[in-house]
């Protein structure tokens, strides 16, 4: 019903910044939120941030705050992820996805079953 396809990995050095895209399609009168996800090697994948339709409303994982920036535009049906000083420690492959009911103006628990539609993934390396 939707699909998400993320851009914008790619090699970066410690300390340097990223911007990724997430893209969407298929749902053009629904207001859902949209989180970002990352797996590590060897690692589970883990909740980063989240924004709701409007904008209003963000989470973000302690780990990031302060780095990540979580933004939309809704018109292009598009949500951001601009990272700055980045770690070695973000390395991971960076998931998008979007949340099958409407989230106007909240966004639901990181850890619910909320999220339905999920993207392929990019990957992000961050060299020392």
């Amino acid at each position: 019903q939707v699909r998400v396809v993320e851009s914008g990995g790619g090699l970066v050095q410690a300390g340097g910044s990223l911007r990724l895209s997430c893209a969407t399609s298929g749902r053009p009168f629904s207001q859902y939120a949209v989180a970002w996800f990352r797996q590590a090697p060897g690692k589970e994948r883990k909740f980063l941030v989240s924004i709701s339709w409007s904008g209003t409303r963000t989470s973000y994982t302690d780990s990031v705050k302060g780095r990540f920036t979580i933004s939309r535009d809704n018109a292009k049906r598009t949500v951001y992820l601009q990272m700055s000083s980045l770690k070695p420690e973000d390395t991971a492959t960076y998931y998008c996805a979007v949340t099958r009911g409407d989230y106007y103006s909240t966004i639901p628990e990181s850890g619910s079953n909320a999220y339905a539609y999920w993207g392929q993934g990019t990957q992000v390396t961050v060299s020392s």
